[in-house]
């Protein structure tokens, strides 16, 4: 389900201050950085992954990197995608976002 605008809004506020956990190369989105996205999400929920790509190149980046993980994109500016994806365990699970 796709994320409301008050949702984007808090996320893009709890993402201000982090810095990006994961980084897309030249090879693009290969096995070892969904993996990687996948190991931050489960431990944070909320990431800021840095894309090494082209303008037209970072919208089908972050498209590739939502469809293959299942997080949602909070916000994309510059070279920066902010994601986030929901721990399906409530015990895990650090963040609250609103609405």
């Amino acid at each position: 389900m796709p994320l409301t605008l008050c949702q984007q809004r808090h996320l893009r506020a709890l993402a201000h201050n982090l810095d990006p956990s994961v980084r897309v190369g030249a090879a693009g989105v290969t096995d070892g950085v969904i993996q990687a996205i996948e190991e931050a999400l489960i431990a944070r929920e909320l990431i800021k992954v840095r894309l090494d790509a082209d303008r037209g190149g970072r919208l089908e980046l972050a498209g590739a990197l939502t469809e293959r993980t299942g997080a949602e994109v909070a916000q994309i500016i510059g070279r920066i995608v902010v994601l986030y994806r929901r721990a399906p365990d409530p015990a895990r699970r650090r963040i609250s976002a609103p609405g």
